[in-house]
């Protein structure tokens, strides 16, 4: 709760949100019309044509922010579906000045499914999603047999998945979603395994952590 309202007067101060909208991509755009459909244009939110990779629930951005300083010649969106802490990340990427990087506050099923081109993907990042543990419950899940076989539409040749768990009969259903998609489980480390900010506080209690990393054959 306090961070909840360490979030909403961060947003109430005309300086952070004016930071923030320097890096959210509008809610109602940049969305370009496609049909029936809407979509994000990469080339056009970065204004060049560069490898692009996201990071599906970013949370804060523990993760993303230092990794895309690190990458310059690569893109990154991060996405993240709470409005509180998407607003939080936004401000954080700002402050960062890069230029090689967006947020998006949206769900990331519906990024996947209707609005990212095909094969616009160079690397997906998705660490410690919500496992939803109780039957009724499991319909929130971001990881399904579906939504893995969209999530592959969306990988350029070569592109590569890299996800982790806490929860190890969760992990292992993702890593069998993702191969039962098409994609091969290879011996690369997952970069947010232990860098995000889920990924540092189990590492820091000695919690097992279970990634794995799959590449577009």
């Amino acid at each position: 709760m306090a961070r909840l309202r360490k979030a909403a007067r961060m947003w109430r101060d005309p300086e952070k949100r004016a930071l923030a909208a320097r890096v959210l991509v509008a809610e109602d755009g940049p969305l370009y019309a496609d049909g029936p459909l809407y979509a994000i244009d990469p080339e056009r939110l970065f204004g060049r044509r560069a490898p692009l990779e996201v990071e599906l629930g970013a949370g804060r951005g523990d993760f993303i922010i230092e990794y895309a300083a690190q990458r310059p010649e690569r893109d990154f969106l991060a996405v993240e579906l709470a409005a509180s802490v998407a607003r939080v990340l936004a401000i954080r990427a700002a402050r960062r000045g890069l230029d090689n990087l967006r947020v998006a506050r949206m769900d990331a099923r519906t990024l996947v499914n209707l609005m990212l081109p095909a094969r616009s993907l160079s690397a997906c990042h998705v660490y410690f999603p919500d496992p939803w543990l109780t039957l009724s419950q499991q319909k929130h899940r971001m990881f399904s047999p579906g939504f893995a076989r969209r999530l592959r539409r969306v990988l350029a040749p070569g592109a590569m998945v890299h996800v982790a768990s806490d929860v190890e009969p969760y992990a292992g259903e993702m890593f069998a979603m993702l191969e039962g998609a098409g994609l091969r489980r290879v011996n690369a480390a997952a970069p947010g395994a232990h860098a995000s900010g889920f990924g540092r506080k189990y590492l820091a209690q000695g919690k097992a952590v279970f990634s794995a990393s799959f590449a577009v054959a």
